[in-house]
């Protein structure tokens, strides 16, 4: 069994194979996430995908879910953590600015000599929506700082920035194949 980090781009996490399209040193397979069509069906014990999902539209994320689903053995783990709506409006509600909640929004990232775009959010109720649709269940939220103490990522993000004590801007969810 095998453990995936899809989109990982520049960061590493022993212990798993990482996919990206990025150019990075540490990238075992180069690839779309929604693409896994070199790893066998249900040979897969754990995914980890960060502001991963929001980069496809609803109508491809069921697509990629089910990709995602079909790689992962019964009782594989999917961990997601996707820009919280939610939160992103309650920033925004304190602030009023903005600037403050674009980025997570948005998701504007470098990729390779292109640049990349968020296309659509998730709160939970319409993440577990998804998640269920793809033929997900055992749905709920997972503690970041638990499982990946040392790993410095979006899922760890707040508002204000690195204050664990103000308010989360990931959803960190976790959902299981039966």
């Amino acid at each position: 069994m095998i453990k995936l980090h899809l989109g990982c781009g520049k960061r590493f996490i022993s212990g798993y194979k990482h996919i990206d399209l990025a150019k990075f040193d540490h990238i075992d397979i180069f690839s779309s996430a929604d693409n896994l069509s070199m790893i066998e069906n249900d040979s897969v014990e754990e995914i980890y995908a960060c502001h991963l999902l929001s980069y496809f539209d609803l109508k491809q994320a069921k697509d990629v879910l089910g990709e995602w689903n079909r790689v992962l053995a019964k009782g594989g783990i999917l961990r997601l953590s996707v820009p919280d709506f939610d939160s992103l409006l309650k920033i925004y509600g304190e602030t009023g600015n903005l600037r403050k909640i674009l980025g997570p929004i948005f998701g504007q990232m470098a990729l390779n000599d292109s640049t990349i775009y968020h296309r659509t959010t998730y709160n939970r109720s319409l993440l577990k929506e998804v998640l269920m649709g793809a033929n997900f269940h055992q749905i709920k939220d997972w503690d970041t700082f638990d499982t990946f103490p040392e790993q410095d990522d979006f899922s760890k993000a707040f508002f204000p920035h690195k204050d664990p004590s103000g308010i989360q801007v990931s959803l960190n969810i976790l959902a299981e194949k039966v």
